[in-house]
């Protein structure tokens, strides 16, 4: 049985791409050939990314990277981006729901309302509105259907202490995961999860110096490079349709995630 061809261009979108995760996975898409959209709130940050695109992988693939700020908590903003989209290439072969925000740790009763309302409109609200309009444009392009990767973490599976905003939205997104991957049969749309711990990033540099454990020490955790991430979401969007990573972990080996204490 012959696998059908991919379209030409493949085009994809990447929120939260002016930094971290977003960022690297964008830079591997356009090594990778792809069309790719860069969504996030600050245009200094996606024009840095497209800058680094062409430093790493040059000119033609830096001409494949359209930046486009946008609030992803904000629908009427993702709505503009997905009809800026749909005007420019008439389809979208993958989503990549990465944009999210960390707010500062606390107890439940000294979280605040607007550190929680945060936390839900980037982190839930967001990647729906994103999913919702990727499933729009998906279900009726030609040829048909597409994929769609949410960003999950660690947190969708354990918190850590002091994370109670972060840790609610990120289970959710599990549940919109396996949600989705089901309504998305019909329409050849498949949707998986990467829950990542651990990156070696600026975001999380206190970790090697020692961070919260859930029995009230503080220790160092391993960490891991972006590259084990970055191969990780290409393996997945490199699948074709028929096939699917319906969740995905990668995370530092020796990090504290599996087992007591």
């Amino acid at each position: 049985m012959d696998t059908p061809a991919q379209p030409s261009p493949r085009i994809a979108l990447v929120t939260g791409a002016g930094s971290g995760i977003g960022r690297a996975c964008a830079l591997a898409l356009l090594a990778d050939g792809w069309t790719v959209w860069l969504a996030g709130r600050r245009m200094a940050a996606l024009q840095d990314t497209v800058t680094q695109a062409a430093h790493r992988h040059g000119a033609a693939a830096a001409a494949r990277a359209h930046p486009w700020p946008a609030d992803v908590g904000q629908p009427d903003e993702v709505e503009r981006l997905f009809a800026a989209i749909r005007s420019t290439h008439g389809r979208l072969d993958l989503l990549f729901n990465n944009a999210g925000i960390f707010t500062p740790a606390a107890t439940p009763d000294a979280t605040t309302l607007d550190d929680w309302q945060r936390s839900v409109q980037t982190n839930l609200h967001g990647a729906f509105y994103c999913l919702r309009a990727a499933f729009a444009l998906m279900r009726t392009q030609s040829p048909r259907g597409g994929r769609i990767i949410n960003n999950g973490s660690i947190s969708a599976h354990a918190p850590r202490p002091g994370s109670i905003a972060y840790t609610a939205t990120k289970h959710a997104i599990t549940g919109l995961t396996k949600a989705a991957a089901l309504d998305g049969r019909a329409f050849d749309i498949a949707v998986g999860q990467i829950d990542i711990g651990n990156v070696a990033s600026d975001m999380t540099a206190a970790m090697a110096q020692g961070v919260l454990q859930a029995d009230g020490s503080v220790r160092p955790e391993a960490r891991m490079d972006m590259d084990a991430v970055v191969q990780t979401f290409m393996t997945m969007a490199r699948l074709p349709l028929e096939a699917n990573v319906l969740f995905a972990t990668v995370m530092a080996t020796k990090m504290p995630f599996v087992g007591r204490g």
